[in-house]
């Protein structure tokens, strides 16, 4: 069984404006060529596509299903032929990526800056959000990939492996634990905790293991900005908890200590995270595997 690809555009324009003539001036071509490629499709097929009335044509059920796969083999098509353009130009396109503050600090400004030397072509539309906001973007389509922690809720959402990060708890140089060397997180339970937003990533940790130690966090200050969080740090109002990576430009301005948590939670894993790989736009894809750890 072999179908003519020419006759299942002309039937979806048929099919679309519900009317021989009108079909066959869209196309170019003459009523009878419309209808001789309607009938050729219906031999092939075994089915009666149309059906005529006064007004035109409609569709048998038959019809709707050969217009159904017609339309998903066009578009299916359409997206080959910007494939294989795109091997010989190089990708293009719009890259929509929503990601946790940690992941932006530590690494994915990086790898954007390293993938835009290769595609040239392709521009970012970042945004950073909280994980939650991250999974809320996905799933409402306001974004294409997302970078998230593993302990946010993501259960609707395709998965890759992307980083790790550590947390460190960070103290002035002048707070009573600055002398360690590393330290479990129920030890920091006894101090004066600087925490972060409420819904971020590594609040949401925080929360998980205070709550499995039946300790409260006795939270002193809670702010968005990780500088801000390491600035009233050095100044003694309290520890925080953040990921190394992003810690290191403060050391190096600020007053600081950082403390390893020996906690097995203190690895954290990162994520990217989509509604679907597969469906991605190509040059999303192609970010996908350039973020391959």
């Amino acid at each position: 069984m072999r179908y003519d690809l020419l006759s299942l555009e002309i039937f979806l324009v048929v099919a679309e404006e519900g009317n021989l003539s009108r079909a066959a001036e869209r196309c170019h071509l003459a009523k009878s060529a419309v209808s001789k490629r309607i009938s050729e499709l219906e031999e092939v097929t075994g089915e009666v596509l149309l059906t005529r009335h006064a007004q035109g044509v409609r569709l048998t059920p038959a019809g709707q299903s050969v217009r159904h796969y017609a339309a998903l083999l066009k578009d299916t098509l359409r997206q080959m032929q910007q494939e294989v353009s795109e091997h010989g130009s190089g990708a293009k396109g719009l890259v929509r990526l929503h990601a946790i503050t940690s992941a932006l600090a530590q690494h994915v400004t990086y790898d954007i800056e390293s993938f835009v030397q290769s595609y040239p072509q392709v521009d970012f539309d970042v945004e950073e959000a909280t994980g939650s906001g991250v999974v809320r973007a996905l799933l409402e389509d306001r974004a294409d990939l997302g970078v998230i922690a593993e302990q946010t809720p993501h259960a609707e959402l395709q998965t890759r492996p992307y980083r790790t990060d550590d947390l460190v708890v960070v103290v002035s140089r002048k707070h009573s634990l600055a002398s360690r060397e590393d330290i479990c997180f129920e030890e920091v339970l006894n101090h004066e905790v600087i925490t972060p937003h409420q819904n971020s990533s590594i609040n949401l940790v925080l929360q998980q293991q205070a709550k499995q130690l039946n300790r409260p966090i006795r939270q002193r200050i809670r702010i968005s900005s990780f500088e801000c969080m390491c600035r009233m740090a050095s100044i003694n109002l309290g520890v925080c908890i953040l990921p190394h990576g992003v810690l290191q430009p403060f050391l190096q301005t600020l007053d600081l200590h950082a403390i390893p948590l020996t906690d097995y939670w203190a690895k954290r894993n990162l994520l990217v995270v989509a509604r679907s790989f597969e469906g991605l736009p190509q040059a999303a894809r192609y970010f996908v595997e350039h973020l391959k750890p």
